[in-house]
């Protein structure tokens, strides 16, 4: 997400709002690329390095693709785990983190909008161009992670399981790994 950038005052680093959208939907794009390039990701895991798993560390933006077939073609061909945050006080070590040291992020093109005109006028800014990116970027990230929740959840209920952010504190291997992985299904066909 580096050649996204953040959005916000160019002189701060930042990226002008023009650009910023046309690097957010360039990276959706490519995103929805690589997402459907796994199977064949996969089919070279197999047969040129002799892997038996393949796991597709999907970035946080996964929710936001809105992408017809891209959650199918993953559901068909890997196994899709939401980790769903257990307690408030790791949700707020996972922001904390994240305005600690602020990242490129994406953002659904409506929800960058009604989300940049409520900034602009709590900080009685009149353009993006005005901003810090970095203060930006701390200040939707909690916004973010919660419009995302709901997201993951429904993609989760639909094609996928749930495991909580407890249970994948304790694996430490391959074996709690696949021990979780039939915790987690056993768990969706017992409901």
């Amino acid at each position: 997400l580096s050649y996204v950038g953040k959005l916000g005052n160019p002189e701060l680093g930042g990226v002008a709002l023009d650009q910023f959208v046309r690097h957010q939907a360039e990276y959706r794009l490519a995103e929805i690329r690589a997402m459907y390039d796994v199977p064949e990701f996969i089919r070279k895991a197999h047969h040129i390095y002799g892997y038996s798993h393949f796991v597709n560390d999907v970035g946080g933006s996964l929710c936001e693709l809105d992408e017809p077939g891209v959650i199918e073609l993953l559901a068909e061909h890997s196994l899709i785990l939401y980790i769903q945050v257990t307690t408030p006080a790791e949700e707020q070590k996972l922001i904390d983190r994240a305005k600690s040291d602020p990242k490129p992020l994406y953002y659904r093109p409506q929800f960058l909008q009604e989300q940049l005109a409520v900034y602009l006028q709590e900080t009685g800014l009149n353009y993006a161009a005005e901003m810090e990116p970095d203060e930006f970027t701390r200040w939707i990230f909690p916004r973010l992670f919660h419009s995302r929740i709901p997201r993951y959840e429904t993609i989760a209920r639909d094609y996928g399981y749930t495991v909580t952010s407890e249970e994948v504190a304790k694996v430490r291997n391959e074996h709690d790994f696949n021990r979780l992985v039939e915790t987690a299904i056993q768990r969706y066909q017992g409901a």
